[in-house]
């Protein structure tokens, strides 16, 4: 592979990351990383070690059907290190729904990744973001707004 397409690799890997992620396909997300992989998410508010101790967050905190959410990356700046090996940063924006607390949260964020090439294919090794803003809005401010469609709910 040329470099155009490694980079072309590493970007997929992120957006599978955060399809994943907002799909709840906790084995395909589990995919992306390496075993040992640390994350520091919320400027290092929610810091694991390893791939299991991640994911069981990850599931933990938006697994229910009441946690709905948007990520969203650009802008990437990936480095390549080695032949096996890149840095990368993108700009998040992400939405969240949570209608059990009845509250939205967005904001924008930098993720800082690094990857690693096992066996021809790009993993996570490092992930997690510093925020840049977030803020939170009440629904019941809204009378009106509805969730329309929820794929996670019958209701």
């Amino acid at each position: 592979m040329n470099n155009a397409d490694e980079l072309e690799a590493i970007k997929r890997l992120k957006y599978k990351y955060l399809r994943c992620l907002d799909t709840k396909l906790w084995s395909d997300l589990a995919e992306c990383f390496t075993e040992d992989a640390v994350s520091a998410y919320s400027g290092g508010k929610y810091s694991f070690d390893g791939r299991d101790a991640i994911m069981e967050f990850l599931e933990k905190a938006m697994g229910a059907s009441s946690f709905l959410s948007s990520h969203t990356v650009h802008h990437p700046e990936i480095e390549f290190t080695s032949e096996t090996t890149a840095t990368g940063v993108w700009a998040l924006h992400d939405i969240v729904i949570e209608t059990n607390a009845d509250i939205v949260i967005q904001g924008a964020a930098f993720y800082h990744d690094e990857y690693v090439k096992i066996d021809g294919e790009w993993k996570i090794r490092s992930t997690g973001y510093e925020r840049t803003y977030e803020e939170t809005l009440s629904r019941a401010d809204l009378p009106s707004l509805k969730i329309t469609a929820n794929r996670f709910s019958d209701g």
